[in-house]
């Protein structure tokens, strides 16, 4: 069996204690298109449909890596939901979730041991508010009879 691109996931699994948005959503720029001011929005190869990419922090507190860019599909930008008053992050869920493998090679420098890692890149095909808020865990209340 061959598998191109992406499987999908589960946004739990990619993000069982939640994920926000401490941004807005952007136009993924072609940098192969894309010519000095001429800026050139990046579509998917599998629709053609526009990407567009937001930055999510991962609120798993053992996250090995506490920020992600999330890419998605869309005709038109998305609309993130509402923060809470006087919150500057967004809960979120993503849609359509794909993960694709690909080797990292960020860590390798010219001649010597090569640190290269397995990573994911993340696409979905809309975001939404959450389903349910993270949850938050019990504490114990020292006033507590």
């Amino acid at each position: 069996m061959f598998l191109q691109g992406g499987f999908p996931v589960e946004f739990g699994t990619v993000f069982p204690s939640g994920a926000f948005v401490a941004g807005g959503i952007e136009k993924l720029r072609d940098f192969d298109k894309s010519t000095g001011d001429r800026v050139v929005q990046q579509a998917d190869k599998a629709t053609g449909l526009p990407l567009w990419v937001v930055e999510v922090i991962d609120a798993d507190p053992d996250a090995r890596q506490r920020t992600v860019k999330v890419k998605v599909v869309a005709e038109h930008q998305p609309v993130l939901p509402s923060s809470p008053p006087g919150s500057p992050f967004t809960a979120v869920e993503f849609e359509g979730l794909q993960a694709t493998p690909y080797v990292d090679t960020g860590r390798c420098q010219g001649k010597g041991k090569c640190h290269a890692r397995q990573a994911y890149s993340l696409k979905a095909t809309g975001v939404r508010a959450p389903s349910r808020l993270p949850g938050r865990p019990a504490t114990e209340h020292k006033d507590a009879a």
